[in-house]
């Protein structure tokens, strides 16, 4: 094992671990993207997420692998250097802070909307609620890892528990779900749902950087890692098989009022907030190992002995996550201001992240073996298949990756 991280607390357990993945991985996207697929493939959608896990499957195992040889709080950048050399992991790096300015505030603008759909508030009171969420993962971030993983744990519960009560109180049972025939399948409407519940399992590389905070990473970190995955891609099919049993999709429907809609079918007017609320707290764990994940990466950066370098007492990076938390501040501020819609930040913030995964899976290719090296070719070429499903708009991520190359200043060691 080779870690070059020193000085983080090393908490983590596997049942930590899974708690911070799934519900990094459920995030923003478990209230809206089951309705999203139902409306592109309908019962399709059923096939569509053992698909995708399928998909993800040589991905995550790559990145299990990389984070299991290679622990690091430099996660993405860190494998890429050992790769590439420094000069491409300076360049990674920068790539994936620069989602912070982007998609930080999106998942921020979306976990408010829940407060909107159950109080109806302005969107100065919107604006309240990021500032105050915001203010939240600081003083928790400043607690380490450990504090993190079991406040997500019962976040995880909770999304768990409600998806289980739309399914009993509802009377799902395994025989009214309407499974189509592999030889119905309308191939193309999958394919169209395939690249929007990609994002689902937006969340990996963010994980990455946690590995070095495992007590034994070399072998709970793979393990959190796949069984976290597995458990959102069953979360995410129960949701859609919910979707679809009370139709609760279509045009015209906002995509995150679906599973608070069914709530208050099943439960009543009352239960609304209760929807609300776990919809809140599964944004809120996803943004806050997002924050938690710049912060370690900026951390791990930073020249010895400066005041980024430093840990709190709780063995925190207090002060990286104190300029992450400030940099997504302002620019919640500045898109307030500017009044810049959700679906431009999301598009442009998804270019990056998928460019970050295929650095990585080249770089697994160059430095793992054996399955693990296969998994992570088979991973560069489905990474380049969703730019390809992006079309025009990843060209955001391009530009930006070309820029930082031919702009970014040279070191001596690079």
């Amino acid at each position: 094992m080779v870690s070059e991280a020193k000085g983080l607390k090393q908490e983590l357990g596997l049942i930590q671990g899974v708690g911070l993945l799934s519900t990094s991985l459920l995030g923003t996207g478990v209230f809206a993207v089951p309705t999203l697929a139902a409306q592109l493939a309908q019962q399709d959608s059923l096939w569509a997420w053992p698909l995708l896990i399928m998909l993800v499957f040589p991905i995550a195992i790559a990145f299990a692998a990389l984070g299991q040889r290679f622990p690091h709080a430099g996660g993405a950048a860190h494998f890429v250097k050992m790769a590439f050399g420094p000069r491409m992991a300076r360049v990674t790096r920068w790539l994936f802070l620069s989602v912070i300015p982007l998609g930080l505030p999106a998942a921020l603008q979306i976990a408010a909307g829940f407060w909107q759909a159950a109080f109806g508030w302005s969107d100065l009171g919107l604006l309240c609620v990021q500032l105050l969420t915001l203010g939240s993962i600081w003083l928790l971030g400043l607690r380490g890892a450990g504090s993190s993983a079991n406040i997500q744990i019962v976040i995880a519960l909770l999304v768990v528990a409600l998806v289980a009560a739309i399914w009993w109180q509802g009377d799902i049972t395994p025989a009214q779900i309407p499974w189509p025939s592999l030889a119905a399948l309308s191939w193309p409407n999958t394919f169209s749902s395939l690249a929007v519940m990609f994002w689902c399992f937006v969340g990996l590389e963010a994980f990455a950087h946690m590995a070095t905070e495992f007590r034994v990473p070399e072998r709970d970190f793979p393990r959190a890692l796949l069984i976290g995955m597995l458990a959102a891609g069953a979360v995410y099919w129960g949701c859609t098989v919910a979707v679809l049993h009370f139709q609760a999709y279509g045009e015209g429907r906002a995509a995150t009022a679906s599973l608070p809609g069914i709530v208050v079918q099943l439960f009543g007017q009352h239960a609304l907030w209760i929807a609300c609320l776990v919809g809140y707290l599964a944004c809120f764990a996803s943004v806050n190992i997002y924050t938690q994940g710049f912060a370690r990466l900026v951390w791990s950066q930073a020249p010895k002995g400066s005041a980024l370098a430093k840990l709190s007492t709780g063995q925190a990076p207090v002060n990286a996550l104190s300029i992450v938390v400030a940099c997504c501040l302002a620019c919640c501020l500045l898109i307030y201001w500017l009044r810049l819609p959700l679906e431009v930040l999301i598009v442009y913030a998804n270019g990056i992240f998928v460019l970050v995964y295929l650095l990585c899976m080249l770089a697994g290719w160059r430095l793992l073996q054996g399955r693990a090296k296969v998994m992570a070719a088979i991973g560069s070429l489905l990474c380049c298949a969703l730019l390809l499903m992006i079309g025009w708009k990843s060209w955001y991520a391009l530009i930006m990756l070309a820029m930082l190359w031919f702009f970014l200043p040279r070191r001596s060691a690079d």
